[in-house]
């Protein structure tokens, strides 16, 4: 199994502490937002390694930060060419260049970037695996209707297949949210191209979700731990005040 990262965003909403550090290198608590998320995935039984993609304009502070990274050995940078937020390639376009680049053809994790979670990781590979007809997405219960209308709002059926997807809706049908966590069994991969190659939205994974659930398979894996959407400076600074918190205690 591979572990694609995608960190080739340009965070605009969190300007200007993104001018010039990445979101995924941003401070939240005591450790950098990257390094949390390699805390949960370089444990995971069966990675073969851990592909982050960034662009250009960051390429050099991704590759200082892997030199002091206790898991320098396997991460495998790619560069994905875009130079700003008006060239930006998007998350699906990202994910296909990373598949391509380094020509996987084994089973993929992918996670956001910006992504902070308190799940457990080993838990949904297990639900993934099980459900290995399909592709399987993480699903944060947020547990209020008001809320949920800031995300991609997900309804799954008894089976946890996700039956309707609706991104950013007025009047939401649940409180099941579509969070940057996505399991591809292998056979599945062929799916990005086709979908990239329809020059459809390639820059919201949700529409992409969306798009996957009428032509295939997609389970939903539901989780109550805590989950926070890093997407604009009021978002940072709530997670970093409750991770500081958590670690002084």
């Amino acid at each position: 199994m591979r572990v694609i990262i995608l960190a080739a965003g340009y965070a605009a909403r969190l300007q200007p502490m993104t001018l010039n550090t990445p979101k995924p290198l941003l401070l939240v608590g005591k450790k950098r937002i990257i390094d949390r998320i390699l805390e949960k995935v370089a444990s995971l039984k069966g990675l073969s390694s851990i592909c982050i993609i960034t662009n250009a304009k960051f390429f050099l502070s991704f590759s200082e930060w892997q030199k002091s990274s206790q898991y320098k050995d396997k991460i495998d940078l790619i560069n994905d060419g875009s130079t700003s937020n008006e060239n930006r390639q998007g998350a699906i376009k990202d994910l296909e260049i990373a598949v391509s680049d380094k020509t996987i053809d084994e089973d993929i994790l992918v996670i956001a970037g910006d992504n902070l979670f308190d799940f457990d990781l080993a838990s949904f590979l297990d639900f993934a695996k099980s459900h290995s007809d399909g592709i399987s997405v993480a699903l944060y219960d947020i547990r209020d209707l008001s809320s949920a209308k800031n995300f991609g709002v997900v309804k799954v059926d008894k089976q946890a297949k996700i039956i309707d997807f609706e991104e950013k809706p007025e009047k939401p049908k649940s409180t099941l949210i579509s969070t940057g966590i996505y399991y591809f069994p292998k056979n599945k991969l062929s799916f990005i191209k086709e979908y990239v190659k329809k020059g459809k939205k390639i820059d919201a994974p949700g529409y992409y979700i969306s798009w996957l659930a009428k032509q295939d398979k997609v389970y939903g894996f539901t989780f109550l731990e805590d989950w926070y959407d890093i997407g604009n400076v009021e978002s940072y600074e709530k997670a970093n005040e409750e991770y500081l918190k958590k670690e002084r205690l």
